[in-house]
């Protein structure tokens, strides 16, 4: 997961070929919409990586159509509009999109964005395919090495537990 500029950088035919060396199988590009995605779509396919592109509660059938054209690996849903960190409110809306999404796209669908406890986690897992919980997890490592890594660890087997 990261920004195109670097991977343009580096040149994305190499950076593709280098990344499927070492066992990177997905990308997660943020900033880089399926209307701009060629020049890294091409080597990515090429080198068996796939691009996992991000819907967002506003995207529009349009977007989610165009998305289907190029999307592998799964589609990450964002759940909710605003930063990375905020919290989900309510699960309504995201299984509402998460069932638009599934008509127009045959991979899976995985929530992520505002996810923070247990709970949350139960609940997006029962309408999407997977669930990403990541801000929460930083957080939990600024507390210091030794406190934050014991901590996330509490905190990741709290949330498998809540979805399987």
């Amino acid at each position: 997961m990261g920004y195109f500029n670097p991977l343009l950088q580096w040149g994305c035919e190499s950076f593709c070929n280098e990344a499927a060396k070492v066992g990177v199988d997905g990308l997660i590009v943020v900033d880089l919409p399926p209307e701009e995605a060629l020049e890294l779509h091409r080597p990515a396919r090429k080198a068996g990586i796939s691009l996992i592109y991000l819907l967002t509660p506003t995207s529009d059938g349009e977007r989610i159509k165009r998305v289907a054209k190029l999307a592998s690996g799964f589609t990450y849903y964002v759940s909710i509009t605003g930063i990375t960190g905020a919290s989900l409110s309510g699960i309504d809306a995201v299984e509402k999109q998460i069932r638009l999404i599934q008509k127009n796209i045959p991979l899976p669908v995985c929530v992520g964005f505002g996810i923070r406890t247990p709970d949350q986690a139960r609940k997006v897992a029962q309408v999407a395919d997977g669930v990403v919980v990541g801000t929460s997890l930083v957080s939990l490592l600024e507390k210091g090495k030794a406190r934050g890594a014991k901590e996330v660890v509490h905190q990741v087997r709290q949330l498998k537990r809540a979805i399987l």
